[in-house]
């Protein structure tokens, strides 16, 4: 008797009803479980007419088959079932039932039915169990997962019932062992390769892209043209068209991603192994187990790496959607920091005027005689509220800069004038006592397009910065230059430098980089503020700086 493996050409059973998607968690792969006994009973049907499809066809052709649907679909539906011994055992019974069944419909022997019934549940039991253990998510849907699928399913599980049946047929029927062994390894590695990817690959999701009318009528487009291209190649026409299958293959992966993917597949094994064995296609020179051999070695090798560009496809599709609904929860999330920061530096705005005005009041005497003490208790506290007076007003600036709510009105801005004001600004802080401000612009007649009052509060902020953190160096610096059809305006101090690991963190809200504990003043909000000022001007901001040697802040503008 020869050893019988070929193919289905009976549809799979229809999908089940998904329970759970990943709607709720993109990241994670979407599975389904079956446990309608309805769907068992027909897969244990379709396993039986598998089996006799396969025995009929390759008596038919007088050779042995070289593809065994039962097993992809056996394998296929068990790795959805719930885990569970009991459901296992009963699972597992029933698809032995139903090779038996097969087997004996199509004429074998009680003897080789049950010969026949042990190898392929070896083949069926051990893939399984490879899957679960090394490929525990069953997911096609990312690289890694499709590639684990095929090496323990379709590489490594059919490795020992082809070793255990082809011992058993040379032993009662003589047949060779290592042609027996190919034919049963290399058929049941296809079967669940193709039949086994395409169950495994029905999922909602992958439903849901076919609802659209166009997205049917470009699938059914790019089938049709399948089965035209493997008629051509693989049937009794005989045509020279093997090159555009490839093509095609790929363009239904990229388009319908893992099911189209193994739905085409399916279709190109029917072709190829039915019409080699048959006699037709590329192989009708060799002989009829070398035919077999060559059509399962194309399909395996030459085709079935697209599994592998469609689960990439996938994988880039669930990181996408993974992306989205973060960036939409960031921006929520930034959007409810804006109406907290503006609501608090709103509320901080009335109290502390208040305080300022009593302070005043209290240091100028106005309240009542007040001791050398208490004046410069009052010159403390008016100090104090001043500084919390400004940070709600930056506060608010970072709010609304983020929300969107910040106007600016570019115009032709002159430079060297926008620097003097800077200058002149921050000469009045306190921390510019003993440190120079000087200005260089080349050319002089530099302008620029930008909101003068908003780019003066960018280079301020700078500026005061370089005074707070580089004054160990004497000196600041307002440089401006045209710098590759930009105009580049830099703030350089002599100061300690940052180091790389902090440039990172320079403009983040709130962030001081450590120095939150130091002597000074600041609340790490300004460079944040400038970062976002600057861009809503069209600009760039950024630093360069070595540890020990300076700082240089930037910001780029086009010329006006």
């Amino acid at each position: 008797m020869p050893l019988s493996r070929t193919l289905d050409v009976v549809e799979a059973p229809s999908p089940p009803r998904p329970r759970g998607e990943g709607a709720v968690r993109p990241s994670a792969p979407a599975r389904t479980s079956i446990n309608h006994p309805a769907v068992l009973v027909f897969t244990a049907v379709g396993v039986a007419l598998l089996v006799v499809l396969s025995l009929q066809f390759s008596r038919s052709v007088g050779v042995v088959a070289a593809l065994w649907g039962a097993s992809g679909l056996a394998v296929g539906v068990w790795l959805r079932t719930p885990r569970s011994l009991t459901f296992d055992v009963c699972f597992g019974a029933l698809i032995a039932a139903g090779v038996l069944i097969g087997n004996l419909m199509a004429g074998n022997d009680p003897d080789m039915a049950a010969l026949f019934v042990v190898a392929n549940m070896i083949d069926i039991v051990v893939a399984v169990l490879l899957v679960r253990r090394f490929a525990p998510d069953v997911s096609l849907s990312t690289v890694e997962g499709a590639g684990r699928f095929l090496l323990a399913a379709a590489v490594a599980a059919p490795l020992p019932a082809a070793v255990f049946a082809a011992a058993m047929l040379n032993i009662a029927h003589g047949s060779p062992f290592l042609p027996a062994m190919q034919t049963w390894w290399f058929g049941h590695a296809l079967s669940v390769a193709v039949l086994g990817s395409f169950v495994l690959a029905i999922r909602r999701r992958a439903l849901l892209r076919l609802r659209a009318p166009a997205r049917v009528a470009e699938t059914a487009g790019l089938f049709v043209l399948l089965v035209a291209a493997c008629t051509s190649v693989f049937t009794a026409f005989d045509l020279p068209l093997g090159f555009v299958l490839l093509p095609i293959l790929l363009l239904i992966a990229v388009r319908v991603r893992m099911l189209g993917a193994t739905a085409a597949l399916v279709i190109i094994a029917i072709f190829a192994v039915g019409g080699s064995m048959a006699g037709h296609g590329p192989y009708a020179r060799f002989e009829g187990p070398q035919r077999a051999l060559m059509a399962q070695l194309l399909v395996l090798f030459g085709y079935m790496p697209v599994l592998l560009v469609a689960a990439l496809l996938e994988e880039r599709d669930r990181l996408a959607d993974r992306m989205r609904i973060g960036q939409a929860r960031a921006e929520k999330a930034s959007l409810a920091k804006s109406r907290l920061l503006a609501n608090v530096a709103h509320e901080i705005k009335s109290p502390v005027g208040g305080i300022i005005g009593i302070g005043d009041l209290w240091r100028t005497g106005q309240l009542g005689p007040a001791s050398p003490t208490q004046v410069e208790m009052a010159e403390m506290l008016v100090t104090t509220a001043r500084q919390v007076e400004a940070l709600s007003h930056d506060l608010l600036d970072v709010a609304r800069a983020e929300s969107g709510a910040v106007k600016v009105e570019l115009r032709p801005v002159q430079v060297e004038g926008l620097l003097l004001d800077v200058r002149r600004s921050c000469l009045l802080h306190p921390e510019a006592k003993g440190i120079a401000i000087e200005i260089e612009v080349e050319p002089s007649d530099l302008m620029v397009r930008a909101d003068s009052q908003r780019m003066s509060q960018v280079l301020g902020n700078l500026t005061s910065n370089a005074l707070k953190y580089g004054a160990s160096g004497g000196l600041v610096t307002l440089r401006a230059r045209l710098r590759e059809e930009a105009i580049r305006i830099e703030v350089v101090d002599r100061g300690p430098g940052i180091s790389i690991e902090k440039q990172a963190q320079l403009f983040e809200p709130f962030n001081r980089l450590g120095l939150e504990r130091s002597t000074i003043e600041g609340h790490g909000v300004g460079l944040a503020l400038a970062k976002r000022l600057t861009e809503l001007q069209g600009g760039e901001i950024g630093v360069e700086s070595t540890p020990g040697e300076g700082s240089c802040f930037w910001v780029s503008l086009p010329p006006a």
